[in-house]
């Protein structure tokens, strides 16, 4: 694919019923998992892209036993019950902040020295929040570059604690709930248990409850009463066969395309059962006058007429993802869109409530931009070329603003390898 990708303006209502790849944030979760599991476990569903690669490109560098089909999306990972096959080795997260934050945490639990390595993208991500942490249970964390960043030379603590009563923490998690995941998932290798207490003003989030759930789906428990998680010394993981639910953030984009275009989307399998944060997003098109509905093969957007759409304002914390889609498009709607509570993805792939604000300005739309905020008014985008600065949901969600508006075109499109290798490919064939 060229280094542009040019949006094919549609000239009339979108009617599509589209599949999308697994979720991201469950496939690396569920990785885990199975490598901490006591036996072999079967993962079907995976997502496959530059993002869970690197994971599992990392767990067969400590030595995991891997097989991996990617035609069939099914990935089998033989576990140690807590431990790692190796003692010393090297992983490359690349730019997963999952694979990061999880493996980092793994490791220093590990018996062991390791080195952690990233990409530029990743070596920016915040991490001291979790060295600090992990440093108090007793890990040795040489930040290799630049101090509280990756990369790192790890020395791990085998399991082995300290102390002889249950491990407590405390823990801010204002910049990233994956500090607070990590720690929860590797919570089996910590013998006495672990409880976390959370210091910061936001103490539970949508990705959280994600590991809570999936925690307890692999046999284990971590309870909590309103600022402190607490997990029991007896827990462990166990293996099995686990379906990963479709990326619920993948499938927005599409449902968004609907009501862009006053037409109809259905996503397979996407359900209000399924456990993703991002099914609020999809509540948000109702409220901009989208008729939402459940159908046998998923959850159907119907977009209003002429895809006429509502302004309004929205608190997204907890589905911070589809800001870039919602930016993408407010300018279409009938008043000003403000989208509230989003500092803490300043802090991403890269500053996105700037770079929201930078290429709606490029569109010629006009967006106020706060430290926390960003406040879009209706117009007319002009032809551009959108800027992505190589963080996949600026590329797929600006894409949509093509599909009403002539001469749009994605610099670096395939930034989208990182979490849906082949969007493009899929809006191309859609929109034919």
């Amino acid at each position: 694919m060229e280094n542009r990708y040019k949006v094919r303006k549609l000239n009339q209502p979108v009617d599509w019923l589209v599949e999308v790849p697994g979720s991201k944030s469950m496939t690396n979760r569920a990785l885990l998992m199975a490598a901490l599991a006591d036996g072999t476990t079967t993962l079907k569903g995976v997502l496959f892209s530059d993002d869970s690669r690197n994971f599992l490109g990392s767990l067969q560098s400590l030595g995991f036993a891997v097989d991996i089909d990617e035609h069939a999306k099914v990935v089998t990972v033989a576990g140690f019950n807590g431990r790692i096959p190796v003692n010393e080795g090297e992983i490359y997260v690349g730019s997963a902040g999952t694979a990061a934050r999880f493996l980092t945490a793994m490791l220093a639990m590990a018996e062991g020295t390791f080195v952690v390595n990233a990409s530029q993208q990743m070596k920016k991500r915040p991490m001291k929040p979790l060295f600090d942490v992990l440093e108090r249970m007793g890990a040795e964390i040489i930040c290799l570059e630049e101090d509280g960043f990756l990369p790192v030379r790890i020395k791990g603590i085998g399991g082995r604690l300290p102390m002889d009563e249950m491990c407590r923490l405390k823990l801010d998690i204002s910049k990233s709930t994956q500090f607070l995941s990590a720690l929860m998932l590797i919570s089996p290798m910590v013998k006495q248990g672990l409880q976390i207490e959370i210091t910061s003003e936001r103490k539970d989030g949508s990705y959280i409850r994600i590991t809570r759930k999936m925690m307890e789906q692999f046999g284990a428990k971590a309870d909590f009463d309103g600022s402190c998680y607490t997990m029991c010394s007896d827990n462990s993981y166990t293996p099995g066969c686990y379906q990963i639910e479709p990326d619920v953030s993948a499938a927005c984009y599409f449902y968004a395309a609907a009501a862009l275009t006053g037409g109809r989307t259905i996503v397979k399998n996407v359900t209000w059962a399924c456990m993703q944060g991002d099914l609020k997003f999809i509540r948000l098109l109702g409220g901009m006058g989208c008729k939402v509905s459940e159908t046998p093969d998923g959850i159907e957007v119907q977009g209003a007429p002429e895809g006429k759409l509502k302004g309004l304002t929205v608190d997204m914390k907890d589905f911070s993802d589809q800001t870039m889609t919602l930016a993408a498009m407010a300018p279409y709607a009938d008043g000003i869109v403000r989208i509230e509570n989003i500092g803490h993805i300043r802090l991403q792939e890269s500053d996105r409530i700037h770079a929201i604000a930078t290429e709606l300005s490029r569109l010629g739309i006009r967006c106020d931009e706060e430290q926390d905020a960003v406040t879009i008014y209706p117009g007319e985008p002009k032809p551009a070329v959108v800027q992505t600065y190589d963080d996949h949901r600026m590329a797929m969600a600006f894409a949509l603003t093509g599909l009403r508006t002539e001469g749009i075109e994605i610099a670096d499109p395939m930034c989208c390898r990182k979490t849906f290798e082949t969007y493009f490919e899929v809006l191309d064939r859609l929109c034919r």
